[in-house]
């Protein structure tokens, strides 16, 4: 079953650490949102693999928009 990884604020994207078809465990930083001049990792809630990164590095992100989806 996929899920997906929401944003846990609006702001920018920063950095995109995950590719698709990587392997992630529970923990491990996969975005960096800036958001006020600060830098928030945004990290795995469970191990999976990553099936489609959804936005990339200068993409502005609402609040709980999908970042990536996992298979």
């Amino acid at each position: 079953m996929a899920s997906e990884l929401p944003s846990p604020m609006t702001g920018t994207i920063k950095e995109v650490l995950a590719r698709p078809g990587q392997e992630i465990a529970p923990g491990q930083e996969l975005f960096i949102v800036e958001a006020m001049k600060m830098e928030l990792p945004v990290e795995a809630e469970a191990a999976g693999t990553v099936a489609e990164v959804l936005v990339r590095a200068g993409d502005r992100v609402e609040q709980g928009q999908p970042l990536l989806r996992l298979a």
